[in-house]
């Protein structure tokens, strides 16, 4: 038996694959691998069709047995290639790697490079790397030489990991880097499964775009007036503002801010906002052809666990369905027979911030169903029998206030968000100080901790280290974030071990997939597990999670992109080349 951190295993096996990923496909080409046992020094090395020919990994997956890797998903989808079990304990050196050095400035970026160089260690040239990816990616046919080269780069990477593993074992907390290592697993069968797309749009989309682009400014700016041909006129659009009463956020030079981040918040409160926000865009960042849709009609790409500071996935926004523009998601429609259902959690940070901060006002606002009435009735705004409907304005107004400090914002942003003037903005953020005192006294001790100690870490030990330019807002918020991502993962982990088809996650939510005859059990079970996992996050304290559900032959459908949506099968509708195109289910 070895010891790695707090425990002990029978063998631990270093081990990487080389292969070849097609855009969109989950039946990647296995070129290599290269495994060995850190113990015995035991090491395997088998070319692609070698692979193909086991019905199991030529080494120990079970309980007595620890996998390393550097980004352990990768490797795993080659398991699910080859129609591999995965192996039951993960220690994935990437991850663990993110954890320790969050927040700090890493020279040479976190990849397997940068990790060798953060401790010191020699490591292949990034140009030679570069090279050898280069070659595999071709594909081959490779001469022997090249095979050999390609085993030598693959085995290279197994002995940078006997390296690394000593230097960062005695940093670890091994029951929480193996719970990053089972999210990986849960990563690797979700990127395998892919969401189901309407391949069918998608092609018409992609060959008639460009003519679409130009209907598409004429008939949604004809509600703006703020476009000269493709170039969106800031002048334009600020005589747009004035005319519809609407403030906008100004940069330090006083001009108007346009980031998609700022059109995208202000599209929250001013829904005339949105329409042009997409059109935006869809003109300026969306690449249909970059969109990662396989043979089979699936979207996947890779989930890039851990990315974020905050811990969340941050996949390419070019590459995933649920990157671009809203509309676009409505190419997202189950197959024949089956369903969809796409399942958030409900006022995810609200609860997450009075579970943690043990708020009882807060926590008794939550279990309300609706906090944001809730908060209104215990700042003395509306009377107790108030309802949702009698008070829409006033409850609005609360709902923002709850959002803007869950945002970080200041009086000045919320001013603008709700419409009102900023001492009405103020009186707002003074009575969430004043409702949930517990709360407060909390987060700003969150906030000193964080400071004095250097960094601040989640339940489940997820850190961020704090420099001398950390945004003190950003940092009171981190807890709701970096623990909603803990959730998130924990989440797909329980639905996905439970043998539930998961699509994707999404930020706070989870996609799944199943025939119609089981889909209204499994979102039962999906829903139950998910607030197992928040109630396991929190420390008994569950949340709750709404379901929005498609059946075949209906689409998935986002009410903010469904105007655009219909504009664009309107746009394909009017061009002689597809006169007897239909828009489907709308």
């Amino acid at each position: 038996m070895i010891q790695i951190g707090s425990k002990s295993f029978r063998q631990v096996w270093l081990v990487d694959f080389e292969f070849v990923s097609p855009n969109g496909e989950n039946s990647d080409p296995v070129v290599c691998l290269v495994a060995k046992e850190l113990v015995s020094g035991e090491t395997i090395k088998l070319w692609g069709d070698m692979l193909r020919r086991l019905k199991r990994p030529p080494y120990s997956t079970g309980d007595d047995s620890l996998f390393v890797a550097y980004y352990a998903s990768a490797e795993f989808n080659c398991h699910l290639s080859l129609e591999w079990p995965l192996p039951e304990n993960v220690l994935d050196l990437f991850t663990e790697f993110r954890c320790i050095t969050n927040g700090k400035t890493l020279p040479s970026g976190s990849g397997l490079l940068g990790a060798l160089t953060h401790f010191g260690l020699s490591c292949m040239d990034a140009v030679e790397k570069d090279a050898m990816r280069d070659l595999i990616l071709s594909g081959g046919p490779w001469s022997e030489q090249e095979k050999q080269d390609i085993f030598d780069y693959c085995e290279s990477d197994v002995i940078a990991l006997e390296k690394l593993l000593p230097l960062m074992v005695p940093r670890l907390n091994m029951p929480l880097s193996l719970l990053r290592g089972r999210y990986m697993k849960a990563a690797a069968q979700i990127e395998y499964n892919g969401v189901p797309i309407d391949t069918e749009s998608l092609a018409l989309f992609q060959n008639s775009w460009d003519t679409i682009q130009e209907q598409l400014i004429r008939k949604i700016d004809a509600d703006y007036g703020v476009y000269e041909g493709k170039t969106f006129k800031q002048i334009r659009f600020a005589e747009w503002l004035v005319k519809k009463n609407i403030p906008w956020p100004q940069l330090a030079s006083g001009k108007l801010d346009l980031k998609d981040d700022t059109f995208k918040e202000m599209s929250r409160s001013n829904p005339a906002v949105g329409p042009l926000r997409e059109l935006r865009v869809s003109l300026s960042q969306m690449r249909l052809s970059a969109l990662a849709v396989g043979k089979d009609g699936r979207n996947r790409c890779m989930l890039s666990a851990f990315r974020a500071k905050t811990g969340r996935n941050q996949p390419s926004n070019k590459r995933f369905i649920f990157g671009p523009a809203v509309w676009l998601r409505s190419l997202i429609k189950p197959n024949t027979d089956y369903g969809l259902a796409y399942i958030d959690w409900s006022q995810q940070e609200f609860g997450i911030a009075a579970a943690l901060s043990k708020d009882p006002l807060m926590m008794e606002a939550y279990q309300s169903g609706d906090p944001y009435l809730a908060f209104a009735k215990q700042a003395g705004a509306v009377p107790d029998n108030a309802t949702k409907q009698s008070y829409k304005f006033e409850r609005e107004q609360f709902k923002a206030c709850v959002l803007a400090v869950q945002y970080g914002m200041g009086a000045e942003s919320l001013a603008v968000r709700i419409n009102q003037p900023v001492v009405q903005a103020r009186e707002l953020l003074k009575l969430h100080r004043t409702t949930y005192k517990v709360f407060w006294g909390w987060s700003d001790g969150v906030l000193n901790h964080a400071m004095l100690m250097g960094k601040i870490w989640t339940v489940f030990g997820w850190e961020i280290h704090i420099g001398k330019q950390a945004n003190p807002r950003s940092l009171q918020n981190f807890p709701m974030q970096a623990n909603g991502a803990e959730m998130l993962r924990l989440a797909c982990c329980l639905v996905v071990e439970s043998g539930i088809r998961v699509c994707a996650p999404v930020h706070d939510a989870i996609l799944i997939e199943a025939p119609l005859n089981e889909l209204d059990d499994c979102i039962a079970n999906t829903q139950e597990l998910m607030a197992q996992a928040s109630g396991i996050v929190l420390n008994g304290f569950r949340l709750r999670s709404d379901v929005d559900i498609t059946r075949y032959p209906d689409r998935y459908m986002d009410e903010r992109g469904e105007k655009m949506w219909n504009t664009i099968w309107d746009c394909l509708n009017e061009m002689d080349s597809h006169q007897t195109c239909a828009p489907v289910n709308r």
